[in-house]
Parts: structure tokens; C-alpha cells; sequence
């Protein structure tokens, strides 16, 4: 199975981006974390990206706050998959992030889930990673009939006390 390699900013990302760690970790999919900036460490994002491929990556996910160009930095470095997390923060309250992150020049996509949507990046890449393997196909399906199960448990509750 490809890794998946969870880029922040900052470790002051990390109790967001932990979220994508442990869907990630649920589903069994190996990940590293790493603290690369596009703005700090812009050789070393590069480099990162540039060799991701090669280094047994099948998707990346960048999270960052405010200007967020890194994910934008890892796309342009690669033809890897890159799912963006926009962090909430800053004088927008995450809205710059958002916007910095989904509005990619043609030809350079980034993948982008709501703002401090951890988990559904998490989910996306194994979505993407499970197009060449049935074992995670088979946990992704079995992730959506829990959820469906927990929405049916729900309406029985509230059958049970008179409110449907």
C-alpha cells in the first residue's frame, strides 16, 4: 500500500491535523507527519514533493493556516494527489486559508476540504489510494453502512420516545 504523508506548517497544526492521522491510522494506511513551510523551508518542501513518488508516497496532505500556499507549493512539486486543510485562524477565521488553498491556477489542482476538515482528508486520500485496492475499498464501505447504521439507530431512538 502507498503512504500518505500529512504536511503541516507548524506543530502548532497538530491538533488539527491529528484528526487525519488517526482516520488514517483506523483504515491501517501508513503516514508520516512532517513540519515543512512553503514560506520558512521552501527548498525542503520542494524537495519533499519532488521525491514523494519515489519515496512510496500515493497522496499528500498539506494543512495550513492564513496564507496557506502549502499546499499549493507540494502540488506545483509534484504529481501526486495533494488534499489541502485549510486551518481555521487569523484575521478571517480561516476564510484567507480556504480561499488560498482552493484557488489554484489551471493545470495545478489541490484537492481542498472544509476548513479544519482533518478527517475527510483523511478519508479522501484513502478514497484515492482504494481506486487500486480492494482492502481499504472494503473499510471505506464499511465506514458509510456504520454511519448509516448509527443514522437508523437515531430514528429508532426517537421513535422509541414518541418524537417521530
Amino acid at each position: 500500500m502507498k503512504k500518505v504523508a500529512v504536511i503541516m506548517g507548524s506543530t502548532s497544526d497538530s491538533s488539527v491535523v491529528q484528526a487525519a492521522c488517526d482516520q488514517l491510522k483506523e483504515f491501517g494506511i501508513p503516514h508520516t507527519t512532517h513540519v515543512l513551510s512553503a514560506h520558512r523551508t521552501p527548498a525542503a518542501a520542494a524537495r519533499f514533493a519532488q521525491t514523494a513518488r519515489d519515496n512510496g508516497y500515493g497522496v499528500i496532505i498539506c494543512a495550513a493556516g492564513m496564507a496557506a500556499h502549502l499546499a499549493g507549493t507540494f502540488a506545483g512539486n509534484t504529481i501526486l494527489p495533494v488534499i489541502g486543510i485549510p486551518l481555521k485562524g487569523g484575521v478571517m477565521d480561516g476564510m484567507d486559508a480556504l480561499l488560498a488553498t482552493v484557488q489554484m491556477p489551471s493545470g495545478i489542482p489541490v484537492a481542498t476540504v472544509a476548513i479544519n476538515g482533518a478527517k475527510n482528508a483523511a478519508i479522501l486520500a484513502a478514497q484515492i489510494l482504494a481506486v487500486e485496492d480492494q482492502d481499504l475499498a472494503k473499510a471505506l464501505n464499511a465506514q458509510r453502512a456504520e454511519m448509516a447504521q448509527n443514522i437508523d439507530n437515531a430514528n429508532a431512538k426517537l421513535r422509541m420516545i414518541g418524537q417521530q
